[in-house]
């Protein structure tokens, strides 16, 4: 008796299941920092008398080379050194996963990400107080990285049609917040007894997750006789039949005579739509990167919560990032209007940013509702974008059914995002020093930038609906 062959809908859910792991860890690895800032310079008059008679009273219990004035100067410095290599490496990133097996890159990355995040967590054990010993890990990190991002899209984009692709990605896309907030309840159990721990546990997990992908991703649908998805007609019908099974499908990327050309990086820059979005979410990323890496220091100094409670507390924001990129792709599917979605979402981000900052700290409550709040606000049309609508420009009908343009837009358009989270944080640290109401200002002003640089777009789509309208009245 021969066994029932898997469908194409076993073969599309352990893509979503194995994508959505391999960008939780990311996500997982990189939050630790964040959470550990408030240790390397902890307020040391809290914990007792200076044991070291010979140190400085007031940072002793610091980790030098964090203990001087210039300490959140270095934060931002280490911040930068993976945000900016992370942002160079993305736009070569997407070019070698057009042309290399994606399951190889993105397991090979995932192995490398967690040897690096690793290295940063055993400088407390090995006793490292040498800034560039630090510096150098990050931007290692920041590099291997960029093979996340371009990858998982592009395995996603292959499965998946374009009919529910917002919801679907929206949801999907919730690994973003799931890594985040299990980076920081991990990070933030041994933040204040071994901080090299809340790296070195994500790095195990990271490593771990990319070598069950190794083993299990399925790239393309034809490499287990599946047919392709369609992505520019109904969805109806493109849910393909597998035609048998292939157990050694892990060892058979499709054969490269069967494949279209990969898309130049230029090329890629003339589809419709793709430099608007690029540079719409290099504003969008900066806030919400400012956000992951300065939140928890925020609520410290503002709220005066110890540094635990800051981290757990910071969690609110992407627990309503998850909740904002579901809803972006859900109203986007019906509307058809991705771009207006992200505009509206952006609009009214700006006037929460200023309140939060006003009230959001006027009772737990008060912070709670505020924090979810943003964090939807923020965080839906970054989703969006990177998601669904890199899905989409990648598979547009100007390539003519080329879908190998994926992992070079998805790249693109990411990579130039990278830009605004690198900036964000380093603004962020610039700032502070003159008041937190200036990063608030800023933040608001990234934010309408970013709708504004969607107008073009916004009008495209209204003509759309315009038109279509108009049709059915019948004029």
């Amino acid at each position: 008796l021969t066994s029932p062959l898997p469908s194409s809908h076993s073969y599309r859910g352990l893509t979503l299941v194995l994508t959505f792991l391999s960008y939780t860890s990311y996500h997982l690895s990189r939050k630790p920092i964040s959470i550990v800032k408030s240790q390397l310079h902890p307020n040391c008059s809290t914990l007792g008398p200076n044991p070291h008679n010979d140190s400085n009273s007031t940072t002793w219990c610091s980790w030098a080379p964090f203990d001087g004035d210039n300490y959140k100067e270095l934060f931002g410095a280490l911040d930068n050194a993976f945000l900016v290599a992370y942002a160079i490496g993305m736009f070569i990133s997407g070019i070698f996963g057009e042309r290399l097996p994606l399951r190889y890159y993105l397991s090979g990355g995932m192995v490398l990400s967690g040897l690096f995040t690793s290295l940063f967590g055993l400088g407390y054990f090995w006793d490292i107080h040498v800034l560039w010993y630090f510096i150098i890990v990050q931007v290692c990190n920041g590099l291997v990285q960029t093979t996340g991002w371009p990858a998982v899209v592009a395995c996603v984009g292959n499965w998946f049609g374009k009919g529910k692709r917002g919801l679907i990605m929206g949801i999907w896309n919730s690994h973003t917040s799931v890594g985040n907030i299990l980076g920081s309840l991990i990070a933030g159990a041994w933040v204040s007894s071994a901080w090299g721990l809340s790296f070195v546990v994500p790095g195990i997990i990271i490593t771990t997750v990319g070598i069950i992908c190794f083993f299990f991703l399925v790239e393309y649908p034809e490499d287990v006789d599946c047919s392709p998805p369609l992505h520019h007609v109904s969805p109806a019908g493109s849910q393909g039949a597998c035609q048998s099974s292939v157990d050694h499908h892990s060892n058979s990327p499709k054969e490269p005579a069967e494949e279209p050309e990969a898309i130049s990086f230029l090329g890629a820059l003339r589809i419709p739509g793709v430099v608007e979005f690029s540079l719409c979410l290099l504003f969008a990323k900066l806030v919400s990167y400012t956000f992951l890496y300065w939140l928890p220091l925020y609520i410290v100094n503002v709220a005066h919560f110890g540094a635990k409670e800051a981290g757990d507390l910071s969690t609110l924001f992407d627990v309503g990032g998850i909740l904002g990129g579901i809803l972006a792709g859900l109203i986007s599917d019906y509307t058809g209007g991705r771009a207006t979605t992200c505009c509206v979402m952006l609009v009214v981000a700006a006037p929460m940013l200023f309140l939060y900052n006003h009230v959001g700290q006027n009772g737990i409550g008060t912070s709670i509702a505020m924090l979810i709040i943003c964090g939807a606000l923020v965080n839906g049309p970054y989703a969006l974008i990177t998601t669904a609508v890199s899905a989409d420009l990648g598979t547009h009908e100007s390539l003519k059914g080329n879908a190998k343009a994926l992992s070079t837009v998805t790249a693109i358009i990411d990579g130039t995002g990278s830009v605004g989270a690198a900036l964000g944080p380093l603004l962020a640290g610039l700032i502070s020093p003159t008041g937190w109401n200036n990063v608030f200002y800023m933040l608001i002003a990234a934010d309408v930038l970013a709708c504004l640089l969607l107008a073009r777009v916004v009008v495209k789509e209204a003509r759309g609906w315009c038109g279509h309208m108009a049709r059915q009245r019948g004029y």
